[in-house]
């Protein structure tokens, strides 16, 4: 117990698990929604956009989140734009924007020395890295997502399951999936920060999947999901702190072995009910 309350004594390390969970909340809110949808490798494709938007910022010497921010906005506008007019389907729009922006990125950090410490953190995660400012931005996003879910629950879910109903019963559809591919983008740049554009997806995909798991319905889903996800930085960090391991990879692992778990609870609950 000392050694932990040694370790609050820090201000990264508050900083950090303040804006992790925070971030954690927030991606698993976007998360159901996109995994019902089945446009949940977003985050993977937006991720690596917003690896080639850093690497433009690092050779401009510009402000990373002023240049990643807009250019994933953009990227994921019109992913959304393309799978709506029927041009190219949502999972090849993802693997055309992020392949693309990928290797542009490795481009202008080849031919520069765009590639410092800052760049790589984003890239593998460097949540202990994370300044003032990054949980300002996080406490204010956090705040707008439970608002946006609190206030416009039902039609949230109307859009996600059937968007043609929404739009017969006068929800604009369309507005609500722009203002959630802004509010998806806006987490995944941050998101960046706590896990690396190579494992963000993963906080996306995985506490949706796993609260499916056990729940039937979408407000049980989105709050097993919220729990989930934020157990799962939690009990992460708990590891990194014991054993000084990397911070993305052990809250994936977390992770994979929460959703195993939740798989066998699900199997045994249905070989009960037959």
């Amino acid at each position: 117990m000392s050694l932990f309350l040694e370790y609050f004594s820090y201000g990264f390390l508050t900083r950090a698990l303040i804006g992790g969970t925070l971030i954690s909340l927030c991606v698993a809110l976007l998360g159901v929604n996109l995994v019902l949808r089945r446009f949940s490798m977003i985050g993977d494709g937006l991720s690596h956009v917003g690896f080639g938007a850093l690497a433009l910022a690092a050779v401009l010497n510009a402000a990373p989140l002023l240049v990643a921010i807009p250019f994933v906005t953009l990227a994921s506008f019109f992913m959304l734009w393309l799978n709506e007019r029927g041009k190219i389907n949502g999972d090849a729009a993802i693997a055309i924007l992020s392949s693309s922006a990928l290797a542009a990125g490795v481009l202008l950090s080849y031919h520069s020395d765009a590639i410092n410490t800052d760049l790589s953190g984003y890239l593998f995660g460097s949540i202990l890295g994370m300044k003032q400012s990054d949980v300002w931005v996080c406490i204010v996003l956090a705040a707008v997502m439970v608002l946006l879910y609190l206030f416009l629950y039902h039609s949230l879910f109307a859009v996600t399951f059937d968007p043609s109903f929404a739009n017969a019963t006068g929800t604009p559809s369309t507005i609500y999936h722009m203002v959630h591919a802004l509010l998806t983008s806006v987490t995944i740049v941050i998101g960046m920060r706590l896990m690396g554009a190579l494992l963000i997806s993963s906080l996306i995909i995985f506490p949706a999947l796993t609260a499916m798991r056990i729940c039937r319905s979408y407000r049980s889903v989105v709050l097993c999901s919220s729990a989930t996800s934020v157990g799962c930085f939690l009990c992460g960090m708990l590891f990194v702190l014991l054993w000084d391991l990397p911070v993305g990879a052990s809250i994936v692992m977390v992770s994979l072995g929460c959703f195993l778990l939740f798989c066998a609870i699900g199997a045994l609950a249905k070989h009960r009910k037959t």
